[in-house]
């Protein structure tokens, strides 16, 4: 750990002791309640009692490890949130705008938001804190918080939620670095956890027949263009696109889009391989462009990013292509 996180922890530690003096704080995840939001927000909430983790959703395999292991989560409502009376601060997690957690936060709390996206667009206030570290998951901060100021906190099922965090983050560790990897070592040193079983658990998430008959025809619909200097697949489709996406990307394609329009709103989702990203894509830059020339809000990892608005769906699509056009490899870039 370098000096400056160091120093950031420390920072971090002075400010939420202080909080959890004046109150119950909140730890609140992103509205797409993936592994990495909850997993961050359950742990954190273990390391002091005025603490909770909430948030407006759970997505599939953050529903199934919260209930397999038992673990505190509170579901909070989109619209009209009842929080806690006398909140001492808020902290939000794994989310890098405020309309990426899917309730209107109150005013006048301190806020400290822990993430790791690449773009943040977050105006935070005197009093405020944010902790944006570059790695490939949330749960790695947290777990270098616990590791330093909350070590009892560290039981066997917050390390489990941290390590599924963070390997769901990784895309099961293809989109790993030194660090991550060294954080999956502290994270099963000295536990009880058995990878493997706890692995063969997270992958073991089985699909309807709707939707199962949703992914074939997203692959039935499919199409290959080239934009600029790279490839692109793409298709739409109203569930399960992260899944797709990573399908896509499995026929060889540099870079796979897949589009949803619901309730009135499109959203992007998009993945690459490692070889694309070690050539210069990153797709949270890109999707945090298509915000910037269309409205909305996107961003995310350099292999994993979204955006969500209320464009068009083809709108949407037609402006995230268009970044990707201008988008130069590493070999162009020299």
């Amino acid at each position: 750990m370098t000096p400056t996180e160091q120093e950031e922890l420390h920072a971090f530690h002075v400010w939420l002791s202080e909080a959890c003096s004046r109150g119950p704080v909140p730890v609140l995840t992103g509205k797409n309640g993936d592994m990495d939001t909850v997993g961050s927000a359950i742990a954190l909430a273990a390391s002091h009692p005025n603490l909770m983790a909430c948030g407006v959703h759970l997505g599939r395999t953050a529903k199934r490890v919260v209930e397999e292991l038992k673990a505190p989560f509170r579901k909070i409502a989109a619209e009209h949130t009842s929080w806690p009376a006398s909140m001492g601060g808020l902290i939000v997690v794994d989310a890098a705008a405020p309309g990426q957690v899917g309730v209107h936060l109150p005013a006048g709390i301190p806020i400290c938001v822990i993430d790791h996206h690449a773009t943040s667009d977050w105006a935070l206030n005197e009093g405020d804190m944010n902790l944006q570290w570059d790695v490939r998951a949330t749960t790695q901060v947290i777990d270098k918080y616990l590791q330093h100021f909350a070590p009892n906190a560290r039981s066997d099922v917050v390390r489990k939620m941290l390590l599924a965090g963070l390997i769901t983050d990784t895309g099961r560790f293809r989109h790993a670095d030194d660090g991550a990897f060294e954080s999956a070592h502290q994270l099963l040193h000295k536990s009880t956890i058995d990878y493997a079983s706890f692995l063969q658990f997270i992958e073991s998430d089985s699909t309807s027949p709707s939707e199962r008959g949703s992914l074939l025809r997203g692959l039935s619909r499919a199409k290959s263009i080239d934009s600029g200097a790279w490839n692109i697949v793409h298709t739409y489709s109203g569930t399960l696109e992260g899944r797709l996406a990573g399908m896509l990307v499995g026929t060889g394609a540099e870079i796979a889009l897949v589009s949803r329009f619901r309730d009135g709103q499109t959203r992007l989702t998009a993945r690459a391989p490692r070889s694309s990203t070690q050539q210069g894509v990153h797709l949270g830059r890109l999707m945090a462009a298509v915000a910037e020339r269309i409205g909305g809000e996107g961003g995310g990892h350099d292999g994993a990013a979204g955006w969500s608005g209320k464009a068009d769906r083809i709108a949407a699509e037609s402006a995230f292509i268009a970044q990707v056009a201008v988008a130069k490899r590493k070999e162009e870039q020299a």
